[in-house]
Order: structure tokens, then sequence, then C-alpha cells
């Protein structure tokens, strides 16, 4: 299914549901509809600003020591 004729069946769909609405509730409706494509969006997060090269004034070898040493094993072997 394409996403038009996708789009078409959610219309129709919508439409059965809200078809018995009185004339007040309608118009809300509409209102509301019409406020929230009006309003911009605050959340316009790119994918790439997600990515980026991790800055330290440590070393390699200074950052490697700092992860191993974080490091927990809380694993019990149980000899049988």
């Amino acid at each position: 299914m394409n996403s038009n004729t996708q789009n078409i069946s959610y219309a129709d769909y919508y439409f059965g549901v809200l078809k018995n609405l009185n004339a007040d509730s309608k118009l809300d409706l509409i209102s509301q509809l019409s406020q929230s494509l009006k309003t911009e969006k605050t959340h316009t997060t790119s994918l790439e600003s997600l990515f980026g090269a991790y800055k330290s004034d440590d070393s390699a070898d200074e950052i490697i020591a700092e992860i191993r040493s974080s490091r927990v094993s809380n694993r019990n072997i149980v000899l049988l």
C-alpha cells in the first residue's frame, strides 16, 4: 500500500469515527487541528548532531586505564 492510499484510508477511517459528533465538537476539533499545524516544532534535532569525535585532554593510554579500572565483575564461579 503506498503512502497516498494509506493517507486516504486514515482520513476515511477517522471521518467515519468523527462524523457522528455534534457541530460544536466538530468545530472544536477543527480548531485544535488548525492550531496544531500552526505551532512550531521545538524538537528539530538532526541525526547528524548526535555524532562526533570524543574530545579529551587525556592520552589514549590514560583513557584505556580509566575504562579498565572502572570495570566491575560480580561473577561468582561455582565449582562442582
